[in-house]
Parts: C-alpha cells; structure tokens; sequence
C-alpha cells in the first residue's frame, strides 16, 4: 500500500485516514492496515484527555512540516487527520518516512 491508498487531497491539504496505536514504545508510521485502509500511527501518550490526539498531530506536523489537525475519530482508533499545506509535498514526505520506519 501507498499513502495514496489511505489519504485524499484537498485544496488545503492532504487527508489521511489513520488506525492510531497509543502507549507504543516507538513514535512513527508503520506501515498499513490493508484490511481497514489505514496508515498505522504509533505514540507514546495515553488515550487520555486527547493526549494520544495532540501527539498524532504533532507526528504529522514534524514530518510533513505543515500543521495538521484531527478532522474525524476523536474518540475512536480510526481517525482522519488532515495535514495543510501542499498535498504532493506531504504525500512525498509521509512516504519517504512509511519507507524509512518499515
């Protein structure tokens, strides 16, 4: 799979459907859930108070450099992130790092 199998530009950026991890050792992508279409998301805070929600947007943020925001899934696993800014640009760096933490 691809971040294009999971995600869809926008005219202000590029939505990704995600399958978030909490209190994982590691913070990154890794890799997708082919069977719900997701790109899989790992942080280490707690499903708590939004915390595993703030540190899912500030992944995608310090990869894409853009700011990104949760636009679906605020109490569930399966979220919708929305990162601004130039949709190629973010796709370009949210697969060069898929690649790099598989």
């Amino acid at each position: 799979m691809r971040i294009s199998d999971v995600s869809r530009r926008r005219p202000d950026g590029l939505e990704i459907d995600v399958l978030v991890s909490p209190r994982s050792p590691k913070r990154c992508l890794d890799g997708f859930d082919e069977w719900r279409k997701r790109l899989i998301v790992r942080v280490r805070a707690p499903p708590v108070g939004g915390k595993a929600d703030e540190d899912v947007c500030g992944l995608f943020s310090e990869i894409a450099g853009c700011r990104s925001e949760i636009t679906a899934g605020m109490t569930s696993r399966q979220k919708t992130v929305l990162v601004r800014g130039d949709a190629a640009d973010i796709e370009a760096a949210l697969e060069k790092a898929t690649e790099s933490d598989r």
